[in-house]
Parts: C-alpha cells; structure tokens; sequence
C-alpha cells in the first residue's frame, strides 16, 4: 500500500527543501516540526554512499536552540547532565537532557560560541520551549530562542577530502565535535566536524536561511569530483554503528529510558559537583541499580524490511524488552536490530523471540556496534 504525505504550510521547511526537489527526493518525515528527507529513490545507493563515497544530506529539522546572555552557562549546566566546566569555546560535547525524573528528553550535542553564548543542536521534541520554561521559572538572565542556523551534513569516507576543497587544510586539524565559525563565498556559517554516522564527516551550519539553494549548489559542485550525491541520515548506517537515536530508541511521550538504560549512562556526570535537572532521580536510579540494558539483536530467517512502532522482545508469553529498530545489513548477511532488555536476560539467553508480521523470529543478544567504525 502506498502512502502520501501532504505538503502543507503548517509544517516548516528546510532552506534546502527547493534543492532537495531538483534532486529528486522521494520521500519526507516530519522532524522537529519541519520536513525532512527520507531517502531520494535509491536506498542502497544511498547506503553505499555514504560507506565508500561522500554523502550531502538536508538536515535543517536538526534544530538549534541557542542560550546567549549572562546566564547562557548555567543554564546550560543545569539543563545537562555533564560538567561543562571544561567546555571550550569552539569545543562542542554530546550531552543528555533529562526531566525531573530522570528520564532522558534529548541528547543534544552542545556547541560553546562563546562564554555567554551557546547552541543545542536538538534531535526531535521541544526543547525550546522547556529551556525558555526553566530559565523563566529560575530568574535566569538568558535569551532562549532558536536562531536563523540550518545544518547540512557532508558525511562518509570522502568527506575530509570535500571539506578540505571547500574550506582549506585546515579542517584537518578540527577535533571530532569541534567547530569553527567561516564562511564559504560570503555565506556565513559555522563548520563543526561531526554529523549523525560513524564514517566521518562535517556539518555546516548555514546562517543565513535565504541562501540555502545556492549553499547547497556550492557543496554538491565541489563533491563532483568524488561523486556526491544527496541522502539523508540512514538508519541501516547508524543501526550497524550502534547510534542511538532519540525517538526511535525511546521517547519520554511513549517508551521512556534514562539514560544508562539506552547506554549514554557516561554522560551522567554525578560526581562532578554540578546541579542539573533529574540529578536526585539519576542517584537513586543509580543506587537502585539500573534494570534494563542496551542491546544488539540478531533475527534468524529471511531478511526484514524494517518495523514501523517498537515490538516486544519475548520470552515465552512474557515481554522482557523492547526492539526499538531493524533492517537487513548487506555487510553482515544477517538482520540485526536494537533494543532494551531486562537484565534478568543474560547475554546468551536462547529462548528470545519477536513477531515479524504474524510470524516469531528467533533473536540473540550481541554486543555493540555490530560494524566498528
């Protein structure tokens, strides 16, 4: 059965969206309340892309909250479950939002511009809204809004070699998270080596929504030389790399986690001193001891085409976790998937099962990432 989605103008659009048409995209989610490109027609080319090549993907939906004002930095402390003491400017860290109850709302990357000044480049929920909320409620002297910024991503083993094209050798010389502020034929931008996969790549982070298109031109023109094509971040990708991905691995809304239960338990940060949101709730969870794991799965039979809500991991009638996602990796010749289980299961446990369809499949617990990057 096929599907339409509607494009309509109460869903906002990336400032690549004119460009993604004209290269033909085929299919669009709706991620932080704007349109984002699913795949362009070829998924396996897309796949091999950004394995061996160079990958240029919209992901404008990626958000940036920015917090600028005397009090940017505390709040952005008391938001996040790391110590940013240590937080350069120019150095961006992986962080973990949580709520009150220590159950994990995002996982941001945060990007220091300056001392009063920073971004949280936000996976999918509001969290605009709930940082303008706290500092409102805690007097807070900080401006919380999200700015003109839209990044796009180059991604894959070539991407070093177009970043440096583009921008100069000097982009060899940026650390994994670390960005700079630049600029690319007058159009502003802040160019951080990072981006949703384990093949390496950069994202920039066009300032000026208007020149979109001509940015997007300048990228795919410059990547000719090591055949760029557009993508989108891939779920095959970032479920062989073990990736976790907000939303899809947990959502506060529908199947909450904390943190060490999705495995970001190193971003907890409980001895640093630090205040933040959810702290009391991550002790006790802590001193409780944690009771669900991350996981990688093996699904015995043929291969799968993938899940569209989380299925229930079985033993005997009994649900004992959650599959969150699937797919047929091509590089493994197996179906592998992601999930959270009870630590009553074992690593070895031989009675796991999942229905595929109306059909149960045999699972296995395997360790992460299925492919090292």
């Amino acid at each position: 059965m096929t599907f339409r989605l509607s494009i309509t103008p109460n869903i906002r659009k990336s400032p690549y969206f004119e460009a993604t048409l004209a290269e033909g995209v085929r299919a669009f989610s709706v991620y932080n309340h704007m349109y984002i490109p699913g795949h362009y027609g070829d998924p396996e080319g897309e796949y091999r892309r950004l394995i061996e090549g160079v990958a240029q993907w919209d992901v404008a939906a990626q958000r940036q909250v920015e917090l600028s004002g005397p009090d940017a930095g505390a709040l952005a402390q008391y938001l996040t479950t790391r110590d940013l003491t240590r937080c350069a400017v120019g150095q961006g860290r992986y962080v973990a939002l949580c709520d009150h109850d220590g159950t994990l709302i995002n996982d941001p990357v945060l990007l220091k511009l300056a001392e009063a000044r920073y971004w949280l480049s936000i996976a999918d929920s509001d969290i605009a809204l709930w940082a303008a909320a706290i500092a409102r409620e805690r007097g807070l002297d900080v401006r919380v809004f999200e700015p003109d910024v839209s990044p796009m991503a180059i991604q894959g083993p070539k991407a070093l070699d177009l970043a440096r094209d583009l921008f100069g050798a000097w982009v060899e010389d940026l650390k994994y998270f670390w960005f700079k502020e630049t600029e690319l034929e007058g159009i502003p931008l802040v160019l951080a080596r990072s981006g949703w996969s384990k093949q390496g790549g950069f994202e920039l982070y066009l300032q000026d929504g208007a020149r979109g298109s001509e940015l997007w031109q300048i990228v795919k023109n410059a990547g000719r030389a090591y055949d760029i094509g557009p993508g989108a971040p891939n779920d095959l990708e970032r479920l062989e790399s073990g990736l976790v991905s907000y939303g899809a691995d947990g959502r506060a809304q529908s199947n909450p986690v904390d943190p060490f239960e999705i495995g970001l338990g190193h971003l907890v940060e409980l001895e640093s001193g630090q205040d933040f949101i959810g702290r009391d709730a991550l002790v006790e969870i802590k001193r409780a001891g944690v009771r669900r794991r991350r996981v990688g799965l093996f699904i015995e039979g043929p291969p799968v085409t993938g899940n569209q809500h989380p299925l229930d991991i079985l033993r005997g009638d009994e649900a004992v976790g959650t599959l969150s996602e699937m797919a047929y990796s091509h590089r493994l010749q197996r179906n592998i998937a992601l999930g959270i289980v009870s630590n009553e299961v074992h690593d070895g446990a031989d009675d796991l099962r999942v229905i595929v369809g109306t059909a149960p499949r045999a699972l296995a617990i395997t360790t992460l990432p299925f492919i090292a990057p």
